[in-house]
Parts: C-alpha cells; sequence; structure tokens
C-alpha cells in the first residue's frame, strides 16, 4: 500500500473564486494537509496520506467538488486568462470572450485543451491536443491539433466561432480517442459528417509574438488598481496563508484568483485603500514576493521533489556566475512522457536500471528550435551528463543564445568625437531599488497623483513607487545629467 495519494482538483482556465478555493482549502486542513501546490497545467494539487484519505474525500463530495485521485484522466483546461490586462493583451479578447469560451464546456475533456491570447508569451500555445490562439478576426479563434502521442501540429483551415469551442473540442474528442482519427484528413472528414459550427475560413497565417517572460511576482500597478503575484521556491502554499488570502479577497471585493502554469499565484484588482491589507498578510506569514527574474523563469513536472531540488541547484549557479537568462525559460523532466514548457530543457535519462529503479542517471540537455519555447523540435546541444557538469554547460548555452541574439541585431555604430561641456549640470532624483523606476520633483508622480514641482521631501509618508510599490524611505537618492529629462 502506498503512503501517499494525490488529488487533483482542475480549475477550469487557472481561474478560481475564493470562496469555492476556501472550502477546499478547509476542507483539506479538517484532514491535516498543511501544503498544497498548484500544477503546471492551473490545477490544484494535494498531497493526502493513505490514512485520511477517506475524510478528505467524503468533504469535498459533500462540497460537490469534482476530483481524481491518483489519476490524470480529465487534464484541466488552461488559458492565458491569467495575465489578461496585467500584461500585453490582444484588441478584442478580454475578461468576457474567456468566460464564454470556458463557459461552453458542459463536459470535462479528456484531452489536454489550452485556450490562449495570440499577444501574448506568459502561458505555452501548444502544450494542448487541442490549441485555441486568437485571432485578428474578433470572437474568432485559430485552432491548432496535435494527435495524442505526437509532436506533431496541424492547422484547422478554419476559424472557430468563440460559442463554438467548447462543442467543437468535444466533437473532436469523440473523433480523436473514439473512432481513432489518426491524421488531419481523417480527422477533419470525421468532424464535418457528425457536425455543423459557425467558422470563417482561416485565410493568413498565425503571428505569434517572440517569447519574453514579464516579471509576474510582487505588487505590481495597472490602470487605477494592482495586482499581486505570488511564487514560492519550493512551489509549495500554506494552506493556512491560502485561507487567509481568501478571505481577504471576501472582504476587499476581489471575486477571482488567477493560477499560472509557474505555480504562481496572481490576485488581480486590488484597491488603493486595500494595499496594506494585502501587505499585512504577506507580513503574518513571511512571504516574501521578490525574487530574481531568473528564478522564475523554471518549470517542473508536477510532484517532483527531485525536480524542484535540481531546480535549485542551476538557479544557484547561475546566480553566483551572474549568468544573463533574459529571454530564455528552462523546463526539467525526470520522468519519461512528462512535459514541461521551456526553450531550455533538462531531461534526466536511466542508463543502468534494475527491476524498474534506476541505478545511474544522466542528463541531456536540448533547446527548441529558435530557442522558441512554444516550438516542438527540440535541438541535442550535450548528451551524457553527470549532475555536476550541468551548471556550466547550461551558462555555454546561455551565452550561445546571447551571442546568437546579439549577431541577428546588430547595428552598425558611427562613434563621434565626445563634445565636453565646460559645465555639466546634474540634478537630484530618487531611484526605486527593485524595478529602477525614477522620481523627478519636477515631473512628479500622475499615477499617484503627485502633482510637476513636488519636492521628494514634500510627498506623503504612504507615498510608494508607482510600478512596484516600493516604499518611499527605500528609495535612493541619485544624481542624473540634467539633459537626460530634459
Amino acid at each position: 500500500m502506498r503512503d501517499y495519494y494525490t488529488i487533483k482538483i482542475n480549475l477550469p482556465g487557472g481561474i478560481v473564486s475564493p470562496g469555492y478555493l476556501k472550502d477546499i482549502l478547509t476542507a483539506a486542513w479538517s484532514s491535516g494537509i498543511r501544503k498544497v501546490r498548484f500544477g503546471a497545467r492551473q490545477q490544484l494539487l494535494l498531497t493526502v496520506h493513505y490514512e485520511v484519505v477517506r475524510f478528505i474525500e467524503k468533504d469535498l463530495q459533500k462540497l460537490n467538488i469534482n476530483y481524481e485521485l491518483n489519476t490524470e484522466k480529465h487534464p484541466n483546461i488552461i488559458s492565458s486568462y491569467c495575465g489578461e490586462e496585467v500584461f500585453r493583451t490582444g484588441q478584442w479578447l478580454g475578461n468576457n470572450e474567456y468566460h464564454s469560451v470556458l463557459d461552453s464546456f458542459d463536459y470535462q475533456p479528456e484531452l489536454k485543451i489550452n485556450i490562449s491570447d495570440s499577444n501574448q508569451s506568459f502561458t505555452p500555445f501548444f502544450t494542448g491536443n487541442l490549441n485555441f490562439v486568437s485571432s485578428p478576426e474578433p470572437q474568432y479563434w485559430y485552432l491548432y491539433i496535435r494527435l495524442k502521442e505526437s509532436n506533431n501540429l496541424f492547422r484547422w483551415p478554419e476559424l472557430i466561432y468563440t460559442n463554438e469551442v467548447g462543442r467543437l473540442a468535444k466533437v473532436l474528442e469523440n473523433c480523436m480517442i473514439h473512432q481513432q482519427c489518426q491524421s488531419a484528413e481523417s480527422l477533419y472528414e470525421a468532424v464535418k459528417n457528425e457536425t455543423t459550427y459557425i467558422s470563417i475560413p482561416a485565410t493568413q497565417e498565425l503571428e505569434l509574438p517572440s517569447f519574453s517572460l514579464p516579471y509576474y511576482e510582487g505588487f505590481n500597478r495597472y490602470e487605477s488598481r494592482t495586482w499581486l503575484g505570488l511564487y514560492r521556491r519550493d512551489e509549495l502554499f500554506s494552506v493556512e496563508f491560502l485561507i487567509d488570502l481568501c478571505l481577504l479577497c471576501l472582504k476587499t471585493r476581489v471575486g477571482e484568483l488567477c493560477v499560472t502554469p509557474w505555480r504562481s499565484l496572481i490576485i488581480k484588482g486590488i484597491e488603493d485603500s486595500h494595499r496594506t491589507l494585502w501587505s499585512n498578510i504577506l507580513g503574518k506569514h513571511n512571504i516574501n514576493v521578490r525574487h530574481a527574474a531568473n528564478e522564475l523563469a523554471w518549470q517542473t513536472e508536477d510532484h517532483t521533489v527531485e525536480g524542484t531540488q535540481l531546480k535549485d541547484y542551476l538557479i544557484r549557479y547561475i546566480e553566483k556566475n551572474d549568468t544573463r537568462t533574459f529571454g530564455l525559460c528552462f523546463g526539467i523532466q525526470t520522468r519519461k512522457k512528462s512535459e514541461v514548457f521551456g526553450s531550455v530543457l533538462v531531461r534526466k535519462r536511466s542508463v543502468i536500471s534494475f527491476a524498474q529503479l534506476s541505478l545511474l542517471s544522466v542528463y541531456d540537455i536540448y533547446y527548441t528550435e529558435n530557442f522558441n519555447p512554444n516550438s516542438r523540435k527540440h535541438i541535442l546541444f550535450q548528451k551524457g551528463l553527470f549532475k555536476i557538469h550541468l551548471p556550466w554547460q547550461l551558462e555555454r548555452l546561455c551565452r550561445q543564445f546571447n551571442n546568437r541574439r546579439n549577431f541577428e541585431n546588430a547595428e552598425i555604430i558611427h562613434i563621434e568625437e565626445e563634445v565636453k561641456d565646460e559645465l555639466s549640470l546634474t540634478v537630484l532624483a530618487y531611484q526605486c531599488p527593485n524595478c529602477m523606476t525614477i522620481y523627478h520633483p519636477a515631473y512628479g508622480d500622475e499615477l499617484n497623483n503627485i502633482p510637476a514641482g513636488t519636492f521628494f521631501e514634500s510627498l506623503p509618508e504612504e507615498y510608494y513607487c508607482s510600478t512596484c510599490g516600493t516604499e518611499k524611505d527605500e528609495l535612493v537618492e541619485i544624481e542624473l545629467p540634467a539633459t537626460n529629462l530634459i
């Protein structure tokens, strides 16, 4: 008998209401669960000791909460909704459209389904079997299909109307699983014979943005409000903290929490008047919200202590050697047939095993075509490495990527003789040490309603950085050439 079981609760689109999550967490707490984690497909994962499994199952059934115990029959529908508004988004895709798509699913899919905004790079596009990507045509979606056990993508010849996404996905799933359609042609023919749906011809190719992972942790301003990103180094969230977080959401009328594929949380719509309450709850539970950007760009498999430990080992080397990783994201695979999102992949491979027990393992390093994490083509960089050799080889690959990018973006620069002023004028300004935003008295701070001409000493004590929320007394005095701010 195994000692621990895994309970998986799907959160469609990575969206969960505070009340719903609080009910689950309260049941978990009653069963002795103190920490939970979120999965790469935006689901909630509970590790439960066998002695209490029957108790928490009973509580979840009373709450009418769908769950799976040690199975993966129903992968979660994932979406880029978590980045809506706070990161770059499309012209027509908004909250209502995401909810319309998710509401069109009247069944639990057995295939992996992705719902993505074509203008973002925060969530993966093609890790699903059915990948719906927004098109330039309002309310219409591209559909890219990846057959099971395959890395080959093919584009559906039509754009699908928003309200038809769920119904068409159900028909596609039936054809792919039960009718066993194994080619694009047979699948298209089978669907056309079974149903009709609203669509228009797909006459343009999908254009995706270049990959750049936005910084998704801490307090950040957008429009007139704030969003908060929460990441945990060990990927574990305290149940007690999450319950307090849900209660604060209910108190301050924050209607949704968003789970990201990076196993983090994003809370949107925090009002300025409630900012102190959110800071207090982070302090109460000792939650750090300013990890290095290169640490946030890693993804491991669900429930892998080994993968998490290897990630920490590699990150320490990268930080110590000040290696530039901008524009890259990393995935670690320790199990066969698992899938992680990354432009650089570290895969564990057993070379000597006995009775399914690995006695000697090595690691292979791959990178995706053009270092695009959404590419399905993986290129071998180094093979058969021991753990001790991994950090240096990863640094080599990072340098190769940066050299390639520099070459592609190279410009001819003509150096002119510098004209020196007889008198060099400087001005005093104040810079945030976390996000490098500068406060200059001559311009004030429009986002914080500080008029131009307000001296730093005259700012209210509760003033904070308009970009990341750093307190006033942490801003650093700097000197700038006067011409920089003219």
